[in-house]
């Protein structure tokens, strides 16, 4: 039996998919003219920023990609490159609803359309992203990745959680005290 070495990913991406249902139901809202709490598409900015991005990454981008790479898998024209391009896309969503929000934040009009477009934008990307890394990347991961490399990226994901530590307890509450106020 080989070591599982995106079981952690799979894991990491259902607390993002609940942040992205968030968004997604909150957005609905926003269109709907019934939801105007910008604070909460900061605080998805910072959840997309540390937890996905730098917790997430960390060990997708610079553990496992990085050893799909020394063991045969091309660089470029590739599901790594492809990945890569997903993830900067996601980045730029980001850095527009972040923008918008603290716009609407200090009173200036019209930005719940652009918080909208980038924030449906973004959770369109990251839904098929996840769903292609869960049931595409992953499992060809687990097919070619030998035995012997696999203790290795289980201690480089341990050294990047343990860079930051606290932190997926702190995003998994903010997740939860959304969820709660979403279902009053």
């Amino acid at each position: 039996m080989k070591t599982d070495v995106t079981r952690v990913m799979v894991e990491e991406h259902k607390l993002i998919l609940r942040m992205i249902a968030l968004v997604e139901k909150n957005t609905a809202l926003l269109e709907a003219g019934r939801f105007r709490h910008w604070q909460f598409y900061l605080d998805a900015v910072d959840f997309i920023r540390n937890y996905a991005d730098r917790y997430h990454h960390a060990k997708e981008e610079d553990v496992l990609f990085v050893e799909l790479i020394r063991n045969g898998m091309p660089e470029k024209n590739s599901p790594i490159e492809a990945m890569h391009m997903e993830h900067e896309q996601g980045r730029a969503h980001v850095r527009a609803v972040e923008e918008a929000a603290q716009k609407a934040l200090a009173g200036e009009p019209g930005q719940g359309a652009v918080i909208a477009e980038h924030a449906r934008g973004y959770a369109e990307l990251l839904r098929g992203h996840i769903a292609k890394e869960d049931d595409i990347l992953y499992p060809l991961a687990e097919r070619v990745l030998p035995e012997e490399v696999r203790p290795g990226m289980l201690a480089a994901y341990e050294q990047a959680e343990a860079r930051t530590p606290g932190l997926e307890e702190k995003y998994r509450l903010m997740v939860e005290g959304y969820e709660a106020q979403a279902a009053v």
